[in-house]
């Protein structure tokens, strides 16, 4: 072996494995970026890929990838972004599925279990309620269909303070800014972000169902990295994750 192979066999064995594989580009619905961290890091574990997750507002994140972002999955948090991206032949085909259905809970730190939320709510004794924005958040669409269906959404209009996104939202609870507010079950699942007062899960019949949809996006159609995160996903410890996270897998 001449002095230049040694040279490059001893670069390459130096490298961290990182920088050799592959690096994909995961942009992800606020509601799911904790799990989702949580997949990447068993994924990067098993597999030695790189993994670079954007989370922000399901509304924004489409935007940003109708105007070219160069993610390569998308995790939304409903079905209509992702099925108009699939109508603008912006996805692998036949790469849209529904991988987790949320839960939206409301959360009141300052109010012991067993008391009821809608009683709560009709007292209206609390100067604000934080939800996300229904603008661009799926979650905070639920949020106000949960109101409406207690008759309440006009009456508590007034004290709405509204996030970007649910992550923001469960910021404005757990700093005091809101004294309750409506956040997705992921939260009130995780005593390190829920751990005082109560919440209430809301039933599924009080607004639509949040099903959540992932793409591969074009850019990443003929990537087999791509389509072996998604396998993740899918899989069994995939689906456990999901599941602990306080989602149900359909």
């Amino acid at each position: 072996m001449t002095l230049k192979s040694l040279l490059v066999v001893s670069i390459v064995a130096l490298t961290p494995l990182s920088v050799l594989a592959d690096e994909l580009k995961i942009a992800v619905a606020a509601n799911f970026l904790k799990t989702i961290e949580t997949l990447s890091q068993a994924f990067e574990k098993q597999t030695g890929n790189s993994i670079k997750v954007s989370g922000g507002p399901t509304g924004k994140l489409y935007a940003q990838i109708e105007n070219g972002a160069p993610f390569d999955i998308f995790f939304s948090a409903d079905q209509k972004s992702t099925k108009k991206l699939e109508d603008d032949g912006k996805i692998k085909v036949g790469s849209r599925f529904i991988y987790a259905q949320g839960r939206l809970s409301l959360w009141m730190p300052n109010v012991p279990a067993g008391v009821e939320a809608a009683d709560v709510l009709k007292k209206g004794d609390f100067k604000h309620i934080a939800l996300a924005n229904p603008k661009a958040a799926p979650y905070g669409v639920a949020a106000e269909q949960t109101l409406e269906k207690l008759g309440l959404l006009e009456t508590l209009r007034p004290k709405f303070v509204m996030g970007e996104n649910i992550g923001q939202t469960y910021q404005f609870v757990a700093t005091g800014n809101a004294q309750m507010g409506f956040v997705a079950h992921s939260y009130t699942v995780d005593p390190k972000h829920v751990n005082t007062g109560s919440y209430w899960l809301v039933p599924l019949s009080y607004h639509s169902p949040l099903d959540q949809d992932v793409v591969v996006l074009k850019k990443a159609e003929n990537s087999k990295t791509a389509q072996a995160f998604i396998d993740y996903v899918r899989s069994l410890d995939g689906k456990k994750i999901i599941e602990a996270s306080g989602y149900t897998v359909p």
